[in-house]
This record gives C-alpha cells, structure tokens and sequence, in this order.
C-alpha cells in the first residue's frame, strides 16, 4: 500500500496502547505487501516479535480490520495467526497477531507448496460453520454483480453460492505463508457460503501461476465440496469473475486467468443454467 505510516508516524497515544500490550517495542519493519492497512508493521520487542496492522477507525478499511477480529476466535492456531489485542484509541483501530514466519506460497505447477495449501484449504472447509457470525457471500455476489452489466451465466452465480461453509475469499499467495504447513492470514474478506467456493478461488489463482485450466480443477477436485458441485454452479462462478473483475482490474494476471478458466469452462458452446 502506497503511503504506509511508519511506526513512529502514528499518533503518541496509539502508540503508547500499542506498548501496554507488547511491552516496548525496540524495532518496526513495515510489511512489504498489502494494500488494505495504513499500518502494517512486525513489532520487535523483549518478548520476540507481534505482528500489527490497522488504520483509521472511520476508514472504508476499518471494516475489513473488524471483519478479521470477528472471525478470529473462531479459526485454529495452527491455521491462521492468533489475534492477540486490538487497539482503539485517538481515532486509530490497530490489530496485534502472532507473528507467522514463512514464505508466500509458490502455486506454480509442480510446486512443493501446492500439498500444503490443499491441507490448508481443507482445515477451512472443517471449521464448524454455526460457530462464526454469518455474512453470505451469495449475498455479497448478487450486489456486486447489481452494478455489473452481467448476463448469461454470471448472472447465476449467486443462486449456487449459498451455504454455511466459511470461506476466506482471498487465497491469493500474498496470504498464505508457508513453512513446515501453509498458515492463512488477511480474513478481511471472509464469508459463508458453498463448500466448493475455496477451493474455486484457489483454481483461479493456479491458472494465474501457470497451471492450465484442466490442471488447476484436477488440483481442485481433491476437495469434495468442489469434486461434488454442479457444473453449471463453476461455470457461473467463472463468468462471474470475469464479469466482475474485468473493469475493476482489467488487465491483471488474475483477470486474465479468470477468463482463461471461464473460456474453458464455456469451449462447447454456451450453455445456461
């Protein structure tokens, strides 16, 4: 994110409510990547280091950073990192997580990290969905598509999203981090919604990396929420992708492999639900 505070750049008060949960912070290197916060930065203290990240509580953002702390308590340690403390004070909202060293994923085909994220994908589709408060992506989808020219199958695509599943939304590799296990971080973005959701976004992201179309749903197909979906539901998804993202991003590696995938999925002819 362009304009990104650094840590002696935040208001005194933040930062002394900041300290009163991780003691002094001696050392702030501000993350590299991102685009949502104003903040993000790992803190280095006498206790080892805190991830921290936010930014004013009346920005359009801060809704994202209050959608994370929602869902947190609700997924694994061993999943996604541990929301520690959250700060609001002078006008700021800064979130503290555990810090999670890793790489970002490698998706690219024949990739090492590509078992891992599987395994991690699967660990989402497990949370017991009755548990976290409930904002569908169906939903979501349908205003979305509302301001998009969308016709044909992308228009359908809200009717096949519903479900109880949690779903991240966001398996771009700038959010997953890998080590000894792939660990998810960034939940602004989560929903509920289908089984086959996840694992749909992730095919896309696969195609961005290198993967054909066919590779990336056999990749997919290990995961029974997508192996057991209609047709019609993946195919609408796709052209909903490309409906919405080809104006927002056009242009992008990620709109492209959208409409990759959409093309396949559509090769035979245009076909509606």
């Amino acid at each position: 994110m362009s304009g990104r505070l650094e840590w002696q750049e935040l208001p005194a008060g933040v930062r002394v409510a900041v300290q009163d949960h991780t003691g002094l912070v001696v050392k702030a290197e501000s993350a590299s990547v991102g685009r949502n916060s104003a903040f993000a930065a790992s803190l280095a203290t006498a206790d080892g280091l805190v991830f921290c990240k936010g930014g004013r509580a009346d920005s359009p953002q801060a809704v994202m950073h209050r959608n994370e702390a929602a869902v947190n308590p609700f997924l694994p340690e061993e999943l996604a990192p541990r929301l520690l403390w959250h700060v609001e004070r002078d006008g700021w909202l800064l979130l503290g997580f555990d810090h999670v060293s890793g790489q970002h994923a490698d998706l690219s085909p024949g990739s090492p990290d590509l078992p891992l994220v599987a395994d991690a994908v699967k660990e989402i589709g497990k949370i017991e969905p009755l548990r976290a408060p409930r904002r569908m992506i169906a939903d979501h989808w349908e205003a979305a598509l509302a301001d998009e020219p969308a016709d044909g199958w992308a228009a359908h695509a809200p009717r096949h999203m519903r479900g109880s599943t949690l779903v991240h939304s966001d398996l771009n590799p700038l959010n997953i981090l890998v080590a000894d296990t792939a660990r998810i971080v960034d939940w602004a973005w989560w929903r509920t919604g289908a089984a086959w959701i996840d694992p749909a976004f992730a095919v896309v992201r696969l195609v961005a990396e290198g993967h054909r179309p066919a590779q990336a749903e056999e990749w997919a197909a290990q995961f029974d929420g997508f192996r057991e979906a209609p047709a019609e539901a993946i195919t609408a998804f796709a052209a909903s992708l490309v409906c919405l993202w080809e104006r927002r991003f056009a242009g992008t590696a990620t709109t492209e492999a959208a409409r990759s995938w959409a093309e396949y999925r559509t090769a035979n002819g245009p076909r509606f639900p």
